[in-house]
């Protein structure tokens, strides 16, 4: 079924606890959230599990954090499924992640389609798997024309990678007398990314506890508000996303503009 048109897209399933989305002014729920999943392996580890299957539970974390972002409000989500990093880990976790990756997309992709969700691929094509390849542009295909949500797949995805491939992009050009020096701006450098369409990140969570946001959107997350939580990634619900957009709503952006509004004595 391809993208359906806004007025028959379905509601995602309600949270088991019944629990509905905080109700939030419009303007302070972050337009586009970037979800570090992080967690997966010290999750099944403690439970005396193989690392692959702290993987296999996060699958059912992801498509709950999307059900909360429809009903919240979020316009662009995207998850970073597996990094330009990943390739470090054992050769057997790596074919697991590519043969779930592929088995996720099958899974789940008419159901987001369903929810009305435009899913996007963002990554590089290079070492990854012809078949994962293939059932991300199918996805992409079929959800095309869905304007409820977008969401961004980042698989074989890096920040630095991304800003090489462009620097690379506008040296070809110029090389070839198509650039000027006084043509290359932030604008230009932004246009040449994997998706020029993609928003700024407004709200950037990593989950696990740890304090870094290891290589993911770079560029895009410069002015993000970054939230770390201490839930592994199979424990992130939707539960867990409306908490850390709760407290984005209530943080002062301003971009590195700045109010004097000096403290005087009572």
């Amino acid at each position: 079924m391809p993208g359906a048109s806004a007025g028959s897209y379905q509601d995602p399933y309600d949270h088991p606890s019944g629990q509905r989305a905080p109700q939030l002014p419009a303007p302070t729920v972050p337009a586009h959230v970037a979800v570090v999943m992080d967690g997966n392996g010290r999750w099944a580890n403690r439970r005396g599990l193989p690392r692959t299957a702290g993987h296999e539970a996060g699958e059912a974390a992801l498509l709950d954090v999307v059900a909360g972002a429809l009903e919240i409000g979020v316009s662009h989500l995207s998850a970073y499924a597996f990094s330009t990093e990943n390739w470090k880990r054992s050769p057997e976790e790596v074919r697991f992640l590519m043969g779930f990756s592929r088995r996720v997309l099958r899974r789940q992709r008419d159901t987001l389609n369903a929810w009305g969700v435009r899913v996007v691929w963002i990554g590089r094509p290079q070492r990854l798997w012809g078949s994962v390849i293939r059932e991300l542009q199918e996805a992409e295909r079929l959800t095309a024309s869905n304007t409820r949500m977008t969401l961004y797949m980042c698989v074989n995805y890096g920040g630095r990678a991304e800003i090489v491939d462009a620097v690379r992009e506008i040296a070809e050009e110029a090389r070839a007398g198509h650039l000027s020096g006084r043509g290359i701006t932030e604008a230009s450098l932004a246009r040449r990314l994997n998706d020029p369409d993609m928003p700024d990140v407004d709200l950037f969570i990593r989950t696990s506890g740890e304090q870094r946001t290891s290589n993911f959107l770079l560029w895009q997350s410069a002015y993000a508000e970054l939230v770390f939580v201490e839930e592994l990634w199979p424990d992130v619900d939707r539960l867990v996303l409306w908490r850390a957009i709760t407290d984005y709503a209530r943080r002062d952006r301003r971009y590195g503009g700045a109010i004097d509004a000096p403290v005087t004595a009572g």
